[in-house]
């Protein structure tokens, strides 16, 4: 009987989704939790496995196309069918070198005028090749929607660009850099430009930050923080720390419970907008910002108020492979009360970060740098950390902004009061 190859079931917030990459075609044999296809939606990119042993009889949706929850994108022929059929293409395979090979033993022994007039056709059949597909297409059929239409506006062939994507797949990136690279040289110092249509997930993106600026009182605070006492902290307890949970202590576990304590103590902060009402939050479920190569995403921690640094640590972990490996699901990013962003990642000395709706504070973390402060009357260099609080004027105050970035800062100062829950 044969198997539907089913959309996963879209939570209500993603109405669709559309067709990446189809890693199989229609007559391969796949495996059980083999991935089929790519699903790109406006937040994730979702893997659709096989659920059996068989063949792919039909691929009802092509690249590029738009699919809905539960929609029929594919028909498995379940059985060991495809591997029969790769071993029947093996044996003709072999029984073809075979057949080449004495053709090539009785030609060795031929006469020298025959060996002449073979040489003769095989050069002309050989010289007539180039001729017959003249405008042959390259192979974009593992490239997504935005990369393939890349590489046909640019006439790239996939096989001469380096890819950087995961298991070294060609991404739209690659390919933009390789045409801008081409037309340069090309062109002798020209100016060119690409057009390449924004992913699924870029689109949402824009479309989240424009509903924030357009929707939101946003307004940013400031402050600093001498972050010597933790980096002697992690100096002091880093290695046994990992040698006992097993993964470093970085400084986002610092920052995650020093935000989630300071949450609790001003829940305006973790409060959300629904229409004329405010909702408090009784939990601290933080949204940690990870880059990726399809675009910022937001995964959640939840309950970080109840976790420990090692925990935490770990969840993070985690999401970071996850997000590398294309693994995060829409479960990962719903919800979240705060997020949490580290520009300092890339060198960022100060920004002022935009909210995350309908979460009402962000809190961006910064490069750290050593300058000049003055401690006890004297002048001392010390590693000092830009912190920025961007928030809803609509219900968060400029006072209760200014003492949640306080909290956080005489924590992060002091970080054993964290430990001892002060």
């Amino acid at each position: 009987m044969s198997i539907e190859v089913k959309v996963p079931v879209l939570p209500e917030s993603v109405s669709d989704a559309v067709i990446a990459t189809w890693h199989k075609k229609a007559g391969d044999a796949v495996k059980r939790d083999e991935n089929l296809v790519d699903l790109e939606t406006d937040k994730v990119v979702l893997e659709v496995p096989a659920s059996a042993d068989g063949v792919l009889k039909e691929i009802k949706f092509e690249a590029g196309e738009t699919v809905t929850s539960s929609q029929v994108i594919a028909i498995i022929e379940p059985g060991d069918g495809g591997a029969k059929s790769a071993a029947k293409d093996d044996a003709k395979d072999s029984k073809k070198d075979d057949k080449d090979s004495d053709s090539k033993k009785s030609d060795a022994k031929s006469e020298p005028s025959k060996a002449t007039k073979s040489e003769a056709k095989s050069e002309s059949k050989s010289d007539a090749k180039p001729d017959a597909k003249p405008d042959a297409k390259p192979d974009t059929s593992d490239l997504s929607p935005a990369g393939r239409r890349v590489a046909e506006q640019e006439g790239i062939d996939p096989k001469d660009v380096e890819g950087t994507g995961r298991g070294g797949r060609v991404t739209k990136e690659d390919l933009v850099k390789h045409g801008s690279g081409s037309s340069a040289k090309s062109s002798g110092g020209a100016r060119p430009e690409q057009r390449v249509a924004m992913t699924r997930i870029r689109t949402r993106i824009a479309e989240r930050l424009m509903q924030s600026k357009n929707s939101i009182a946003m307004l940013t605070s400031f402050n600093e923080v001498n972050l010597s006492e933790v980096m002697k902290m992690r100096k002091a307890m880093g290695e046994s720390f990992e040698k006992t949970h097993g993964i470093k202590l970085g400084f986002m576990s610092f920052f995650a419970k020093a935000a989630a304590n300071a949450l609790q103590r001003s829940p305006v902060v973790n409060a959300s907008v629904d229409g004329s009402d405010v909702i408090y939050h009784g939990f601290a479920d933080i949204s940690i910002a990870v880059s990726t190569d399809k675009g910022l995403v937001t995964p959640v921690l939840r309950n970080v108020e109840s976790m420990g640094f090692a925990e935490v640590e770990q969840a993070i972990a985690d999401y970071a492979k996850k997000a590398r490996d294309g693994k995060l699901s829409l479960d990962d990013l719903q919800g979240g009360t705060f997020t949490i962003t580290n520009g300092g990642t890339f060198g960022s000395l100060m920004s002022t970060p935009i909210v995350n709706p309908p979460q009402s504070a962000i809190l961006g973390m910064h490069a750290i740098k050593e300058r000049a402060i003055v401690e006890n009357g004297q002048v001392v260099a010390a590693p000092m950390m830009y912190i920025a609080l961007s928030y809803d004027h609509r219900i968060i105050d400029g006072k209760d902004a200014v003492l949640f970035l306080v909290d956080i800062k005489n924590q992060l100062e002091n970080p054993h009061r964290m430990l001892l829950g002060l």
